[in-house]
C-alpha cells in the first residue's frame, strides 16, 4: 500500500482537507463540491447465498480504469460487522480486486458505525429518561428502536420497564441492526451538517395520545447527537491493492434500508475525479431501484452506465430458464423503467465453464445488451480492461434522462404498488390491516416521501423461494415512517431488521 498522504495528492487534496487515521486512512473535509465527473452503478441480478462480485467487480473496474489512465474514484460503502463474523464475511471485494487496508475496513475503520450506534442509543436513552421524570410531551407510543452493529436474534425483542408510567408499566421493544437504523441512513443521505442536524431533529420518536408525533427535536436532542456523529459525517479515504482512490462511507443495507454509500462522499468523489464507480446492494430490484428513485433523486446526478454482474453460477442456481428470465427482467427495468444505459459484467470464476459462459453470451445477445467477460478476483484491473472499455464508450453517449418508478406527489400505497408492480413483476399488492392503517396516519407526514421497500434479497418476491418472474402478490406486513431520513418503509414478507448468525458464524473461523 502507498501511503493514504500520496492518494490524497492524486486527487489533488491538501493538507486541510484530511485528517490521518495513521498511514493508510484518512478523513476528508472541507471539499467544494462541483461534481464534473461522470457516474457508474454497479449493480447485479437477484444474488444467491455464494455471492455475484459486485464490489470485487467494482474495485476490478476501477483499477481498469486507472490502467487506462483515466482519473477514477471509488464510492463503496462501509461493511457492518454483523454479516463479517455472520455469514457473508468481509465486504472489501477479493483475489486481486480488493480495497485496504481490508481487516482494518472490515472491523472497527474509522469509527464510524460506533460513532452510529452511540448517537441512535443516546436519543432511545433520552426518550426512556424523559417518560421516567414525568413524560411532559405525553410519549405513549414509542417507535424509534435502539440498534447494535452485530446480528444478535436475542435483541429482536425485549421489554423496557416503565415504572413511571401509569397504565403501562412495560412495553415491548426491539433493536435493529446498525445498517438499518434511521440514523445510518440520516448520515448517508444528508448534504452538510446543518442538514445532518435537521434531519436529526426530525426524526419521530413516536407518538402522544392525541395520535400526534413527537420529534427528536421536542427533546434537544439533535445537537448532542450531531456532535457524536461529526468525524463520521466526513468521507474515509482508502485505496485499492493498485492505488486507486476508493471513498468508504455509510453502510445502509439495500433490503432493509436505502443500500448506497453517503451522497457526501460520492459528491465528493465526483468532485474530484472523472469517473465515480459506485455500487448498490444486492439485486438490481433493491439496491438500484432505490439508487435511482431516492439517492440520485435527492442528488440531482445520473448514471452515464449501470454494470449488471451476472454469474455462471447465479444463472444455474435459480435454475437455467428461471435463471435468464431473472437476468431479461432486471436488465428490462435498467434500460426501460429507468431508460439507463446497460452493459452486463460476467463475473468469471474459476471453475466456470466455457459452454456456460457461452449460454449467457447468447442470452444477452437475444435481449440485445452489450456484455463482456471479466476476471477481477483472478487478474485484478487486468482482467477488467475489456469491461472498462466498454463502460467508457456508453459514458461518452449523451447521458439518458432518468425515469423514476413513481412520483413523490403520489400517495405512500401508489408509490408502493409502482415498485411491486414495474420492477418486481408482482401482479398486485396486499396490504395487512396494520400496514394499512399506519399509512393513513403517516400520509399527512409523509408528503413527497420516496418509499423504501424491504424484503428478501433472494427473490423478486417478498418469498425467498420463489425463484424466477412467475405471478405473484407482494405482501405488506407493516410500515414505518422514517421522517428525519425523508422515507417511508413498507415492510414485507418474513424480512427482519435484526438478523441472526448462522449455526456456524465467521466468528468461529477467526
Amino acid at each position: 500500500m502507498k501511503k493514504i498522504i500520496y492518494i490524497a495528492k492524486r486527487l489533488s487534496l491538501i493538507n486541510k482537507n484530511i485528517e490521518l487515521y495513521g498511514d493508510f486512512k484518512a478523513k476528508v473535509k472541507n471539499v467544494k463540491n462541483y461534481e464534473h465527473g461522470k457516474l457508474i452503478l454497479v449493480t447485479a441480478i437477484t444474488p444467491t447465498k455464494s455471492g455475484e462480485g459486485k464490489t470485487t467487480v467494482s474495485i476490478g473496474l476501477a483499477d481498469a480504469f486507472s490502467k487506462l489512465k483515466k482519473k477514477v474514484c471509488l464510492a463503496l460503502r462501509e461493511p457492518s460487522l454483523g454479516p463479517v463474523f455472520g455469514m457473508k464475511g468481509g465486504a472489501t471485494g477479493g483475489g486481486k480486486a480488493t480495497i485496504e487496508p481490508s481487516e482494518d475496513i472490515n472491523l472497527h475503520f474509522t469509527g464510524d458505525m460506533h460513532a452510529i450506534t452511540s448517537a441512535n442509543n443516546l436519543l432511545s436513552a433520552m426518550i426512556d429518561n424523559h417518560i421516567y421524570f414525568g413524560n411532559e410531551l405525553d410519549i405513549q407510543n414509542v417507535t424509534f428502536h435502539r440498534c447494535i452493529d452485530m446480528n444478535d436474534r436475542a435483541l429482536r425483542e425485549i421489554t423496557i420497564n416503565q415504572e413511571k408510567l401509569k397504565n403501562n408499566k412495560e412495553r415491548k421493544e426491539n433493536f435493529v441492526i446498525t445498517p438499518a437504523s434511521e440514523i445510518m441512513s440520516i448520515l448517508c443521505l444528508a448534504e452538510s451538517v446543518e442538514d445532518l442536524k435537521a434531519k436529526l431533529g426530525n426524526i419521530i420518536i413516536g407518538f402522544n395520545s392525541k395520535n400526534k408525533p413527537i420529534f427528536a427535536k421536542d427533546l434537544k436532542a439533535e445537537n448532542a447527537m450531531a456532535k457524536l456523529l461529526e468525524s463520521a459525517f466526513n468521507p474515509n479515504l482508502v485505496q485499492t491493492a493498485c492505488g486507486t482512490p476508493a471513498f468508504v462511507h455509510g453502510g445502509p443495507f439495500a433490503n432493509i434500508a436505502h443500500g448506497c454509500n453517503s451522497i457526501i462522499a460520492t459528491r465528493t468523489a465526483l468532485t474530484l475525479s472523472n469517473f465515480v464507480i459506485t455500487e448498490a446492494g444486492f439485486g438490481a430490484d433493491l439496491g438500484a431501484e432505490k439508487f435511482f428513485d431516492l439517492k440520485c433523486r435527492r442528488m440531482g446526478v445520473m448514471p452515464r452506465c449501470v454494470v449488471l454482474v451476472v454469474t455462471v453460477k447465479a444463472i444455474f442456481e435459480h435454475g437455467f430458464i428461471i435463471g435468464f428470465e431473472n437476468l431479461k427482467k432486471h436488465v428490462e427495468n435498467i434500460t426501460k423503467v429507468f431508460k439507463q444505459n446497460c452493459v452486463v459484467a460476467i463475473n468469471h470464476f474459476a471453475d466456470d465453464k466455457e459452454e456456460d459462459i457461452l449460454k449467457i453470451k447468447e442470452m444477452c445477445d437475444n435481449i440485445h445488451v452489450n456484455y463482456e467477460v471479466c476476471y477481477p478476483f483472478e487478474k485484478g484491473g487486468e482482467g477488467c480492461v475489456e469491461l472498462a472499455k466498454q463502460v467508457i464508450e456508453k459514458c461518452t453517449r449523451k447521458a439518458p434522462k432518468l425515469e423514476f418508478a413513481y412520483e413523490l406527489e403520489d400517495t405512500i400505497e401508489n408509490k408502493i404498488i409502482n415498485v411491486a408492480k414495474k420492477i418486481y413483476g408482482a401482479t398486485r399488492v396486499k396490504f395487512s390491516d396494520v400496514a394499512k392503517s399506519k399509512i393513513e396516519m403517516f400520509e399527512p407526514y409523509a408528503k413527497n416521501f420516496e418509499v423504501i421497500i424491504a424484503k428478501t434479497q433472494y427473490s423478486l418476491s417478498d418469498n425467498e423461494k420463489v425463484i424466477g418472474c412467475e405471478p405473484f402478490v407482494l405482501h405488506v406486513g407493516d410500515v414505518e415512517l422514517r421522517a428525519g431520513a425523508g422515507f417511508v418503509v413498507a415492510i414485507c414478507g418474513k424480512i427482519n431488521l435484526m438478523p441472526g448468525l448462522p449455526k456456524y458464524p465467521n466468528a468461529m473461523k477467526f
